[in-house]
C-alpha cells in the first residue's frame, strides 16, 4: 500500500507538465508558438517527451506499476477478506466492563431463556455461541462485514475500469470527417473516408463495422451575441445489416444534436459542429458548367468568417498539358453575414447576409503531381514559381458573377451547411460503465456501512432460576453512532433501560 501512494503522488507528480505545458495531441500551434517563444529550452523539453506527457514511456510506465502495485494490494486483501467472511466471530472477551460500551443486569429466566431472548434482538448479525465452565453461556456477534466487501469491490472495479480503458485503447478508434447537408453522405467502410482517423493499437483500418449516414438537414439556432444555443442535424442512416442485406434504399431517421448521439453498430456518431460550403458555378467558354461546393474551414469560431479553396479543372480538354495549365481555383473569404465594405468580414455566424471576398487562379494546381494536399488551401509554392497567376480578385454576394479575361464566367450562388461528424467505436465503454457503477456502490458500503461487534456472558445465577446478563459492544471503525445502536440493543436484552445504569458506560 505504501508504494502505491508512493506510485499515486508520482503520477500527479509527472501530469503536472501536461497541465502546464501546451500538448501536441491538443493544439500543435500553441506548441509551436512556445518553440518561437523559448528556442533553447523548447528542444530540452520534447527531448523528455514534456509536450507529449500522456504518451511518454516514463509516464506509461509510473501508471503500469502503479496498476501492478494495486493489483498486489488488493488480490491479498481480497483472500483474507474471502477468510473472514467465512470465520466465525471471535471469541467473547473475560471482562465486558472494559469494552467502550457495556451493561449489566440480573434476569428472572434460565440461561437458555436469556440465551434465546439475545438471539431474538441479532436478527440479521452474524451469531456464534459458545459454553464455558460452570453452565457459562457466551453469544458472539458481529455486523457490517459489507464494509470490506466494499473497499475491495472499489478497488477491483477501479482495476476492471483500467481494464476496460486499455481495451478501449486497443481495439477502438475514433475519426473525423465533415458531410455536407441536403444529401451528403458518409460510409464507414474504411479509413479513406475519414477527414481524420486515429486507430487503436490493434486496429488497421480493414475492419471497421459498416453502416452508412446521410444528412438530409441541419439548423442552428444563436443567441443575439453570436454564440450557438442549439445544433440539430437530420440524419438519416443504414446499419451494417441493411448493406448486407442490399436494402440499399431504406434508411432510418434520427435527429442528431450536440448531446444526443448515434449509437449503430457499436459506434457512436458525433455532432461536433458546423460550417459552411460557398457554392461557385464556372461557365468555361465553351459553355460547359461546372459547380464546386467544397467546404471552407472557420477562421473565426464566433463569426464563422472562413476560408478555403474551390477547385475546377477544365471540361473538354483531351491535351494534358493545356488541361494541366487552365486548372482555376477559388480562393478567399466567406461572411456568412457580412460587415459591409471593401474588407469583407463577419458579423454574425448565421448565413443571414453572405458574401465572399475572392481570388480567381488560373494554371498549374498540383493537382496530377502525386502528392497530397489540402482542400482548404493552393500550394503556395506554385505561386511563387508563377505556375499559378491570380487573373481576377472581387467580392461577390449571392447571384453574382466575374468575368475573366478568356470569356469564363464565375457566379457565386449562396451557401451549403456541412456538418462535423465524429465516429467513435470503444469496445470497452461497456464495461467502463459497469464497473464505475460498481465502484460507487462499493464506495458507498465502505463509507456508509459500519463494522460492529456485540458479545454477552450468560451466567447462572445463585438464586435458581435467575441469570446475570453481561453485554458488551465495540465498533471496529470510527464512524460515531454505535452508541445509540448498542443501547437499543442492550434495553431490548434487559428489558429494564434503568437497571443497573450505574454500572453501564457507553
Amino acid at each position: 500500500m505504501r508504494t502505491a501512494l508512493v506510485l499515486l503522488f508520482l503520477l500527479a507528480l509527472a501530469a503536472l507538465p501536461g497541465a502546464l505545458l501546451p500538448q501536441r495531441s491538443l493544439n500543435q500551434r500553441l506548441v509551436d508558438d512556445y518553440f518561437a517563444q523559448y528556442p533553447q529550452l523548447a528542444p530540452l523539453l520534447d527531448r523528455v517527451g514534456a509536450f507529449d506527457v500522456f504518451a511518454a514511456p516514463w509516464f506509461a510506465a509510473i501508471y503500469l506499476l502503479l496498476m501492478v502495485s494495486l493489483v498486489g494490494c488488493v488480490l491479498p486483501r481480497t483472500v483474507d477478506d474471502a477468510r473472514a467472511l467465512r470465520a466465525v466471530p471471535v471469541a467473547t472477551p473475560r471482562n465486558l466492563a472494559r469494552l467502550p460500551h457495556h451493561g449489566r443486569a440480573v434476569l428472572d429466566s434460565d440461561v437458555d431463556d436469556a440465551a434465546a431472548a439475545v438471539r431474538g434482538r441479532l436478527r440479521g448479525w452474524r451469531v456464534a455461541e459458545r459454553t464455558e465452565d460452570g453452565g457459562v453461556r457466551t453469544i458472539s456477534a458481529e455486523k457490517g462485514y459489507l464494509r470490506e466487501v466494499g473497499n475491495l469491490v472499489f478497488h477491483l472495479s477501479l482495476v476492471g475500469l483500467l481494464l476496460g480503458f486499455a481495451a478501449g485503447k486497443l481495439f477502438g478508434y475514433e475519426g473525423q470527417v465533415i458531410v455536407l447537408s441536403n444529401g451528403g453522405q458518409f460510409c464507414n467502410t474504411g479509413i479513406l473516408g475519414y477527414d481524420s482517423f486515429r486507430a487503436g493499437i490493434r486496429v488497421d483500418g480493414t475492419e471497421l463495422h459498416p453502416f452508412c449516414v446521410r444528412v438530409d438537414g441541419f439548423s442552428a439556432e444563436y443567441l443575439p451575441t453570436g454564440q450557438a444555443d442549439r445544433f440539430d442535424a437530420a440524419l438519416s442512416y443504414q446499419t451494417g445489416a441493411d448493406l448486407a442485406a442490399g436494402r440499399v434504399e431504406q434508411w432510418r431517421s434520427f435527429p442528431l444534436a450536440v448531446n444526443n448521439p448515434l449509437r449503430v453498430d457499436g459506434a457512436r456518431v458525433y455532432l461536433l459542429g458546423h460550417g459552411y460550403a460557398p457554392i461557385f458555378t464556372v461557365t468555361f467558354p465553351n459553355g460547359e458548367q461546372r459547380t464546386g461546393d467544397i467546404q471552407w474551414r472557420p477562421v473565426d469560431l464566433t463569426t464563422l468568417l472562413s476560408e478555403g479553396a474551390t477547385k475546377f479543372e477544365p471540361p473538354g480538354v483531351t491535351d494534358d498539358e493545356q488541361r494541366r495549365t487552365g486548372q482555376l481555383a477559388i480562393t478567399g473569404l466567406l461572411a456568412p453575414t457580412t460587415s459591409g465594405g471593401d474588407v469583407v468580414t463577419s458579423v454574425f455566424p448565421e448565413a443571414r447576409d453572405p458574401e465572399v471576398a475572392v481570388d480567381v487562379l488560373r494554371g498549374d494546381l498540383g493537382l496530377d503531381d502525386g502528392r497530397g494536399q489540402s482542400i482548404f488551401e493552393i500550394d503556395q509554392a506554385k505561386v511563387d514559381s508563377g505556375e499559378l497567376v491570380r487573373v481576377a480578385r472581387a467580392n461577390l454576394v449571392p447571384g453574382q458573377e466575374l468575368a475573366l479575361d478568356d470569356g469564363t464566367v464565375v457566379r457565386f450562388d449562396g451557401l451549403r451547411d456541412w456538418v462535423n461528424l465524429q465516429i467513435s467505436h470503444d469496445p470497452g465503454q461497456v464495461y467502463v460503465l459497469g464497473f464505475a457503477v460498481t465502484m460507487l456502490l462499493g464506495l458507498g458500503a465502505s463509507l456508509g456501512v459500519r463494522r460492529r461487534r456485540f458479545w454477552a456472558r450468560l451466567t447462572p445465577s445463585e438464586r435458581p432460576g435467575t441469570t446475570v446478563v453481561e453485554l458488551g459492544g465495540l465498533a471496529r471503525t470510527d464512524r460515531a453512532g454505535y452508541g445509540e445502536e448498542f443501547d437499543r440493543l442492550r434495553a431490548e436484552v434487559l428489558r429494564d433501560p434503568q437497571t443497573d445504569r450505574s454500572e453501564k458506560d457507553s
